[in-house]
């Protein structure tokens, strides 16, 4: 099996993590302040660099103010969305 950072999943889940940060009107040095990290943890998060867990992902979730549920509602959508372009 395919590494999961190769797969076309990992690039939904990276364009839709910037997407929900910009939609929230933050920048990167903004979105990085609210996780109390360095603006160079948000970039790598966004190059897919840094490979989240759930626990990660649900504080991204709330600094970005997206429900982990609804955030993974939104990448099963987009997943359907671009497979379904893809055929």
């Amino acid at each position: 099996m395919e590494k999961s950072v190769y797969r076309d999943e990992n690039l939904v889940l990276l364009r839709l993590l910037k997407q929900c940060r910009v939609e929230a009107g933050l920048t990167q040095v903004q979105f990085a302040q609210a996780l109390e990290r360095p603006q160079s943890f948000a970039s790598d998060i966004e190059r897919g660099l840094r490979r989240l867990d759930l626990v990660q992902l649900r504080d991204i979730c709330k600094a970005l103010n997206v429900g982990l549920v609804e955030f993974v509602q939104r990448f099963e959508d987009e997943l359907a969305l671009s497979k379904g372009a893809g055929e």
